[in-house]
């Protein structure tokens, strides 16, 4: 990790300068785009002819691309009844347990978020009305690996919210099927229908359609720059959750914080990605020396020890600077997706922070609460944009609509101020619907 001193050197290496949808393309990438489609081609072109081909040639697009990116031969792309309920025994109790007890601190929480925002609003003249989308889409990263806690962390604030119909779509394992693990969060979370796709065909069948896979409203979730591009692509044909890019932690630190803790902190991130970030600002040159041995010695033997590694050496920071005001300063410039603050008396510094997608109070809380059993959404905004945008909530599932109605006198108080903006505006035939009332 880079040991970075001063608060102006820290400000320069934590200013965000590109894009959150903009990743490197190493070469490997680059070599299994032209395998696929025997042309070199950029990502963003590689997604738009995929997106293109789903959209015109729909399930058999999606087969093909199954075949030759997963290299998995599909005779269907929808998950059986049966499937869902045999997964159930494939899958231990204590991690079914497990997920209920998440997924019933995920619904409460959400719950009294609903409870404290679902208020219409009833007046003379003009009020607002909430609805609920009536059919959203879910991105589930699968294959090599099985997110059931992205199933949880999506699906539940969805079905909280009263979204009708929840899809989700899935990339298949190499024998063709999906995780059992998947299917049994799916279950809990009240997932209606599960399709073995991925990649962007998947987004592209949500946003558009197929024989098989049902057009949604909205998509979500997380996936790899395939994903995000295509979920770029398709905006304003659905409505997407975000653009989520690497996973990132920012850590504050007094001199009193726990170098193991924050060494442990920031290799739970590390281990995400090898674009993943993991900073450390800290006060206490001292904890900067020990956190820097502590993480050498907690990656040895981590089973992803190669993709930490590669993380903490391209993105691993560590800044030491004069004071907590000064390392505040630099967490809302970087506007982290995790926040940890590790400092006594750490509730007394939450009122500074304006930037960041979830913060993490003392010691005890741990990212790794927040990944899975906290309550709030583990989707949040990377890339910077937690300056403008929120974690995944019930707000993402539901919209408002507005609706006026005018008497007698509201309609005599605000038509002639109507007419004269209409008419500045060059528009006759907006006053003349106003002046045609005026007459009667």
């Amino acid at each position: 990790m880079r040991v970075i001193k001063g608060f102006n050197r820290a400000k320069a290496v934590l200013s965000r300068e590109e894009p959150t949808e903009s990743y490197p393309v190493s070469p490997a990438l680059r070599e299994g785009i032209k395998k696929i489609f025997g042309a070199e081609l950029e990502p963003e072109e590689a997604v738009r002819q995929i997106v293109e081909e789903v959209r015109l040639r729909g399930d058999a697009a999606l087969l093909d691309y199954s075949l030759k990116i997963d290299g998995v031969k599909l005779s269907r792309l929808e998950v059986t009844k049966d499937e869902i309920k045999r997964a159930s025994g494939e899958v231990s109790q204590e991690l079914i347990a497990a997920l209920k007890l998440a997924a019933e601190q995920i619904g409460t929480f959400h719950a009294l978020q609903r409870d404290n925002i679902w208020r219409e609003i009833k007046k003379p003249g003009s009020g607002q009305l909430i609805r609920p989308l009536e059919r959203i889409g879910i991105y589930v990263p699968g294959g090599t690996a099985s997110y059931p806690s992205t199933v949880l962390m999506t699906a539940i604030p969805a079905r909280v919210a009263g979204v009708r119909e929840i899809i989700l779509t899935t990339p298949p394992k190499a024998g063709g099927g999906i995780s059992p693990v998947t299917l049994v969060a799916s279950d809990i979370a009240g997932v209606d229908r599960i399709f073995a796709v991925g990649g962007a065909g998947a987004i592209a069948a949500l946003a558009y359609g197929s024989e098989s896979i049902p057009k949604v409203d909205k998509i979500c979730g997380p996936g790899n720059i395939f994903v995000v591009l295509a979920k770029k692509l398709v905006y304003g044909v659905v409505d997407i959750d975000g653009l989520q890019g690497p996973s990132e932690v920012l850590v504050i630190a007094d001199e009193m914080a726990s170098p193991e803790y924050c060494a442990a902190e920031l290799l739970a991130q590390a281990e995400h990605d090898p674009l993943a970030s993991a900073i450390l600002v800290t006060t206490s040159r001292k904890l900067a020396e020990e956190v820097q041995k502590e993480v050498t010695r907690q990656l040895k033997g981590l089973s992803r020890q190669a993709i930490a590694g590669q993380s903490l050496q391209a993105s691993g920071v560590i800044a030491v600077v004069d004071s907590i005001k000064e390392a505040l300063k630099l967490a809302n410039l970087y506007a982290p997706e995790h926040l940890c603050l590790m400092l006594e008396g750490a509730d007394k510094y939450l009122d500074k922070v304006s930037n960041a997608g979830c913060v993490f109070l003392g010691k005890r809380a741990t990212v790794v609460l927040g990944d899975y059993v906290a309550g709030p959404s583990h989707v949040l905004p990377t890339g910077g944009t937690a300056r403008f945008s929120s974690p995944l909530n019930i707000c993402d599932f539901i919209k408002f609509i507005n609706t006026v109605s005018v008497d007698e006198a509201s309609f005599e108080k605000l038509a002639q101020a109507a007419v004269i903006i209409a008419k500045a505006e060059g528009f006759d035939a907006h006053a003349r619907a106003i002046e045609k009332r005026l007459k009667k």
